[in-house]
């Protein structure tokens, strides 16, 4: 008598299959450097800006003390826009390589690319701002950085 394969071979390989193309997904690249963007807009939009900080690539925090940056960003945002907080949207994800900071800046291999949009309401009534924000790794973290390039 012939014997076909176990139900439950299949159900098992079936179940590997899933958890393999989900790790696939969630832990891709583009996923996490678009994560990264959206905790640093997460701590901005609840003025946690040492937390937001923190995820600044090297690179940014070269452009900004810490201490200068948490009073600028308070100062700025509360003080001369008269918002207390924003909302934002993030875009879709694009990878590019060989990337710079800035026109003569060495170029980091592999960066994503995030089109973050903050909407604000504040004294002088309504408006957004549009950024394409990127995420590098660095030391094996993704970090945020902006476009300096003139």
């Amino acid at each position: 008598m012939r014997r076909g394969i176990n139900p439950l071979i299949i159900l098992g390989l079936v179940i590997i299959l899933i958890v393999c193309i989900t790790g696939m997904v969630y832990f891709s690249p583009n996923r996490q450097a678009k994560a990264v963007v959206d905790s640093f807009y997460s701590y901005e939009q609840q003025g946690m800006f040492a937390q937001s900080y923190d995820l600044f690539h090297p690179l940014m925090k070269e452009k900004f003390e810490k201490g200068a940056y948490l009073q600028d960003r308070a100062h700025v945002f509360i003080n001369h826009f008269g918002v207390e907080t924003f909302t934002y949207s993030l875009g879709k994800t694009d990878k590019m390589k060989q990337w710079q900071i800035e026109k003569d800046a060495e170029p980091l291999g592999v960066v994503y690319k995030v089109t973050v949009t903050q909407k604000y309401k504040g004294k002088y009534g309504n408006f957004s701002i549009v950024q394409d924000v990127y995420a590098a790794k660095d030391d094996g973290e993704w970090k945020v950085l902006w476009n300096y390039r003139k």
